[in-house]
Formats: C-alpha cells, sequence, structure tokens
C-alpha cells in the first residue's frame, strides 16, 4: 500500500468519525425537542385552565406562534455567531412553545389515532433519513423542489384560513406529506455534508439548527398525516 493509499484511508476514517459525532448530536437535540413538545402538549391539555386560556384568548396564541416563527428564523441566520449554549436555550425554548400551541390537538384526535399516526411518522422519517444520508445520488434537486412546494402550501393554508373547504383541506394535507417527505430526505443529506465541511470548534450551535430542522419535518409530517388519517373523538 503506498502512502497516499494509507492516507485516504486514514482522511475517509476521520471523516466518517466526523459525520458520526455530528449527527449524533443533531439528532439527540431533535430527540430531545420531540420529548420536550409531547411533554409540553400533555402537561397543558391536563390543565383546563391553560386549555380554556389558549382557546379563548386568540391573542396570545397568536403571540405564541409568531414566537416560534421569531426564533426559528433567528436561530436560522444567527447560527454562525450563536455560542451554543444560546442556541440550545432558544431551540428548547421553541420547542415547548410548539408544545404550548399544538396542545389542542390532543382534545381533538382520539388518542389511539394520535400514537398510530405518531408510529408510522416516526418509521417513515427513519426511513428516509437513512436513505438521505446514505444516498450517492445528490437530492439538491429534489430540495428545491420542494421548497416551492413548501412556498406554495404555505400559500394553499393562508387561503384555506379564509375559505374554508373539506378538499381544499384533503389536498393540502397529501402535499403536505408529499412535501415532508422529499425535504426529511434532503435535510439527511444536507446534514451529512454540512459535517464534513463544517471546522472543528463549530459543531454546537449548527447541530442545534441542524436538529431544528429534523424537527420541523417531523413534526409537520405527523401534523398533515394527523389531518388524513386521524380519527376526531366525537
Amino acid at each position: 500500500m503506498s502512502w497516499n493509499e494509507s492516507s485516504s484511508f486514514v482522511s475517509a476514517d476521520v471523516r466518517d468519525v466526523r459525520v458520526t459525532a455530528f449527527l449524533s448530536k443533531v439528532y439527540g437535540w431533535m430527540f430531545l425537542g420531540l420529548l420536550i413538545t409531547s411533554g409540553t402538549a400533555l402537561a397543558v391539555a391536563s390543565s383546563p385552565l391553560l386549555i380554556k386560556t389558549l382557546i379563548l384568548n386568540r391573542i396570545l396564541f397568536w403571540i405564541l406562534l409568531f414566537g416560534q416563527l421569531g426564533v426559528v428564523f433567528y436561530l436560522s441566520a444567527r447560527v454562525g455567531k450563536l455560542a451554543p449554549a444560546t442556541a440550545a436555550g432558544l431551540f428548547i425554548l421553541y420547542s415547548a412553545l410548539v408544545g404550548v400551541t399544538t396542545s389542542v390537538i390532543l382534545l381533538v384526535y382520539t388518542g389511539a389515532s394520535i400514537v398510530s399516526t405518531f408510529v408510522i411518522t416516526a418509521g417513515m422519517f427513519g426511513a428516509l433519513a437513512v436513505f438521505g444520508t446514505f444516498t450517492k445520488r445528490s437530492l439538491a434537486g429534489v430540495g428545491q423542489f420542494m421548497f416551492m412546494g413548501l412556498i406554495g402550501l404555505i400559500i394553499a393554508m393562508v387561503v384555506s384560513f379564509f375559505w374554508q373547504n373539506d378538499m381544499l383541506q384533503f389536498v393540502i394535507s397529501v402535499v403536505g406529506v408529499l412535501v415532508f417527505t422529499g425535504l426529511t430526505a434532503w435535510d439527511a443529506q444536507r446534514l451529512k455534508q454540512m459535517a464534513v465541511a463544517l471546522p472543528d470548534g463549530r459543531v454546537g450551535a449548527f447541530a442545534v439548527v441542524g436538529a431544528l430542522s429534523l424537527y420541523l419535518d417531523f413534526i409537520n409530517l405527523f401534523f398533515f398525516l394527523l389531518r388524513l388519517m386521524g380519527g376526531r373523538r366525537n
């Protein structure tokens, strides 16, 4: 074996270690976020006073909703300048806020349908993440197409807010599942590439923001599947 061949093997080994370490942090933060969201949603849904406040006070609901968007934009825009602890704190805050605003779904859908949809979502997400991580095919084109689909989806959801139509709601749910299916695979591949490109010492905040992108893929895939498959309470 020549020195060049030996060196390439070492480089590949170092790269694999770096990717594994980075992705372990990313998925660790993502699972923590989902755990916080679930726990917060259960706690709020178990309190009649909190649910009543959330449902009746629409101003508070919209403040919480826009607060979530603000945290997402701030984290994404400032990822290169944020300290890891700050990024982690904001991600935890965001996960808790999502739990508060989505707690009402526990009152709308049956527990059995929520659990079954969560299991299906976890299976789909896991398969897509593995595919995105290990495929040799570039998913950049898929990501761009799905991002355009996401913009169209947001516009359609705004329209549906003012125009209640069952067929439109069904189409939005189907398109939502397709969009976040593609985005999950693309984000998984993108994060693997990010792990290789990141300089040493810059992993912390980027791992948190990477977890945020996967968290958003998972939670949105879950909600759109629940709209399609979930059984509503009587």
